[in-house]
């Protein structure tokens, strides 16, 4: 059993906050991160999908209302979106009688129907708490560790796999149940097919800025069709946009977003890499371990950090910026594969630019060591660990 940073945030949450929803995907651990937060609270768990859990709430109201004083777990809400309504009134009621806080923890895939849900029904009521997959701080002890972590991605069944097939059919099992069955759940239908086949396409392109025309024409659909596509797989913690950075420079800049496919296990199983060896020779590995690497360190980053990349049309470009709470500043991070920290003009233009507080260059690599007076060159799980000590 691997210890989940999230453990320590959701407890604390429920201890100020009568609701707390734990928002990610499908298989990274929401179930068991809920159980174990709730040993030791005489909690009543529900699962939503089960017809006899279903059956329990039929006048929801009611049964919940006799479970006042302990915590009710209510995995898959979205299932039942219709209960924000009643878990609204139930809190207020608890209110009232001296129930102030850890009354319901949430389940959930995120979806725009759930937040919207339960930020119209539940509003100063409810803390969100985004689960991650695993990641450096949490699976990744050694440099070994933190490359398997990256061929086989965060999601704790693929990466405890015992064998690298396993985890590779563990993968392919899992984007084929969100293509068939959980994507029509959450928007208009959509065919399975063209999704699987952007998801595909942005694995190849992973890391570069976003061509909605380009996609729609090679999926002979509209550029707004793509948008809404890739919207739902925002909305679902499978694909991350990321902003560019936007100041008063004078300068020409990049507007379009760069997309990712968020889970580097992902990225490897929708373009049939199975082993480190295909991996290492194909054409994506330099972008994949980008894409890993900016997943890792947002994992670690503490609450109110805003994150964007820089980019020029004269070439000066930063892979990863973060805009730090608490008087931190912004630390300007550029992405390297190999086993040295190379440093290329275009970091060193856009740092006289943004003038960060602080720069990095992430490598393949454990040692930490300085590149010059102003730039240190270091591994993924170490700064990971220094962004988390922040927070």
């Amino acid at each position: 059993m691997l210890e989940r940073r999230a453990i320590r945030t959701v407890s604390y949450a429920l201890g100020r906050q009568a609701a707390v929803a734990i928002i990610g995907p499908r298989q990274v651990g929401k179930t068991t991160l809920a159980l174990e937060v709730a040993a030791g609270r005489n909690a009543l768990y529900l699962d939503l999908e089960s017809p006899r859990d279903r059956a329990k709430l039929t006048d929801p109201e009611l049964f919940l209302s006799s479970y006042e004083d302990r915590l009710v777990i209510l995995d898959e809400i979205h299932r039942a979106p219709e209960l924000f309504a009643t878990l609204r009134g139930l809190i207020d009621q608890g209110r009232r009688r001296g129930h102030r806080t850890g009354r319901f923890l949430i389940l959930g895939s995120a979806s725009v129907e759930l937040l919207q849900q339960s930020g119209e029904s539940l509003a100063g009521r409810i803390e969100y708490v985004d689960l991650h997959p695993l990641d450096v701080i949490e699976a990744a002890p050694d440099l070994d560790a933190v490359n398997r972590l990256w061929l086989r991605g965060g999601f704790p069944e693929s990466f405890l796999a015992a064998r690298e097939t396993d985890s590779f059919a563990l993968r392919v099992n899992f984007i084929r149940t969100y293509l068939e069955r959980d994507v029509p759940q959450f928007g208009p239908r959509i065919p399975a097919e063209t999704l699987a086949r952007l998801w595909t396409m942005l694995a190849h392109s992973q890391g570069t800025l976003l061509n909605a025309s380009r996609l729609a024409a090679s999926l002979s659909i509209s550029a707004p069709t793509v948008t809404r596509y890739i919207d739902l797989l925002v909305d679902l913690l499978l694909v991350r946009r990321l902003t560019p950075f936007h100041t008063n420079t004078g300068k020409r800049l990049v507007k379009s977003p760069k997309v990712f496919v968020r889970d580097s296990g992902l990225v490897h199983a929708l373009l049939g890499i199975e082993d480190a060896n295909a991996l290492a020779g194909h054409p994506v590995v330099g972008a994949s371990w980008e894409g890993f690497v900016i997943e890792n360190l947002l994992a670690a980053v503490p609450v109110r950090t805003m994150a964007s990349f820089y980019r020029t049309a004269a070439g000066a470009e930063v892979d990863l910026l973060l805009e730090l709470p608490g008087g931190h500043g912004i630390w300007a991070i550029e992405v390297k594969r190999g086993s040295s920290a190379k440093v290329e003009k275009g970091f060193h233009s856009a740092r006289e630019d943004i003038k960060p507080k602080r720069s990095f260059v992430v490598y393949s690599g454990e040692d930490r060591y300085p590149i010059t007076q102003d730039i240190e060159a270091v591994g993924v799980r170490e700064l990971a660990g220094m962004l988390a000590a922040i927070g």
